[in-house]
């Protein structure tokens, strides 16, 4: 099935393909480093080439003259809906010898939240409707690549349920986003270059990528790029011997030191001989007057739980002498009880205002604030201050001091002026 470039007729530049990798998709579920831990064993240099989303005339029939043009084989993701609508297209890969997987009935970008029931959905109508477009049925390979690469547990368990490979990748062009062919170029060889191998996603509908593909092609058989061809195993064909760690992307290497965890040596235990178990008394222990012998005759107190016959510390030479609890306190003085108080200290008398007096009735012992002593206050009328009494007479010479009913108070300047 491999075309090498010598034996594509019309075309001596043509990069070819090197190799058909037949594969057991129920030996390795699930491929593609971007997602998964193993990936196609391929050797270094060598590259799958992968298109999702045709058939769609327009663009997939150039991919696939660009192909043929180059001798190169690839494996396509074809969505149910598009077969339905154009089912000469699947008959065309077919015919040129591409490896037909399915991409889903209708592409939707939400498998990550489905239900297994409603991924088995879309699983199953995009295989009945890619089988449905060919002549032959069993052409159709058990690969498929989930929509946007929106993996799930629920549609990964039913397709490795099934027998089918998930498919992811190793790298991208990112030709379904609005950017130059030249800009897929630059992407492709970039990253190409930086995994040295692997699986290439493009998607054949697009006009950018059939504007890539040419030097694409050309300049991977420039710089020494293989390409690999991949088909399912069948009772004819078995799947190509690998070894494990081929399936990883850099696999161990025999020069290259790696940290491992030491290997434990297999002690055979079966053939030593059997030890007899210790007895009680390999555990006696005496010091001085205290045993610590574990003897179950001497351990045993009630209930079968074995306690020490005696403390294991050294008890004491004489018992402590600990005071009756009869023995009467003397009674507490009185005198322990007194706190002497502190003396009472002399009350002011409240200074009081003249104007409560009425005229010629000041208290005896009373006197008046001087302007000087007197601390500066609100001010009265006229802008003067109003003069205080410095001290109180005592309380029986205020009571007589009060004025009889509808006696004329006579203001403080009076006061004053008759006193001078």
């Amino acid at each position: 099935m491999a075309a090498p470039a010598n034996n594509c007729p019309g075309h001596p530049d043509a990069i070819g393909t090197s190799r058909t990798l037949v594969v057991d998709p129920r030996a390795h579920p699930r491929i593609g480093s971007m997602q998964y831990p193993e990936t196609l064993p391929l050797r270094d240099h060598e590259v799958v080439l992968t298109f999702d989303d045709g058939p769609l005339p327009r663009n997939s029939n150039q991919v696939l003259q660009i192909l043929a043009d180059n001798c190169v084989k690839a494996t396509f993701f074809e969505i149910g809906e598009q077969a339905r609508a154009y089912p000469e297209g699947i008959r065309k890969l077919i015919a040129a010898g591409h490896t037909v997987g399915t991409h889903s009935q209708r592409h939707p970008l939400n498998f990550h939240k489905m239900s297994e029931a409603q991924a088995k959905q879309e699983v199953d109508q995009g295989i009945e409707s890619a089988k449905a477009a060919m002549t032959d049925p069993t052409a159709l390979a058990p690969f498929f690549r989930i929509p946007g690469l929106l993996r799930a547990p629920p549609v990964e368990a039913y397709l490795e349920s099934q027998g089918i490979q998930t498919w992811s990748t190793d790298f991208l062009a990112d030709d379904w986003h609005r950017i130059s062919s030249a800009k897929v170029y630059d992407l492709a060889m970039k990253r190409l270059e930086a995994m040295g191998k692997g699986i290439l996603l493009l998607h054949d509908i697009q006009a950018r990528t059939v504007g890539a593909l040419p030097k694409i092609l050309h300049d991977m058989k420039a710089r020494g790029y293989r390409i690999v061809h991949v088909v399912p195993a069948t009772l004819q064909e078995p799947a190509t011997p690998t070894e494990p760690e081929q399936w990883q992307l850099h696999p161990p290497s025999e020069t290259v030191p790696i940290a491992r965890w030491p290997k434990l040596p297999n002690f055979v235990f079966a053939e030593n001989e059997t030890l007899p178990a210790p007895a009680a008394l390999d555990f006696d222990l005496t010091e001085g007057s205290v045993s610590l012998s574990l003897a179950l005759a001497n351990r045993v107190r009630g209930r079968g739980v074995p306690l020490p016959k005696e403390a294991p510390w050294p008890r004491p030479a004489a018992p402590l002498q600990v005071a009756s609890a009869d023995a009467a306190l003397p009674v507490p003085a009185a005198i322990l009880f007194e706190i002497p108080e502190k003396a009472r200290a002399t009350i002011q008398p409240f200074p009081i205002s003249m104007h409560h007096f009425a005229e010629g009735e000041i208290p005896p012992g009373a006197k008046l604030a001087t302007a000087s002593s007197e601390p500066r206050g609100r001010r009265g009328r006229g802008g003067r201050h109003v003069r205080r009494i410095a001290h109180a007479a005592p309380a029986a010479a205020r009571h007589q001091a009060r004025p009889a009913p509808g006696a004329k108070r006579t203001h403080v300047a009076s006061l004053k002026k008759r006193r001078t």
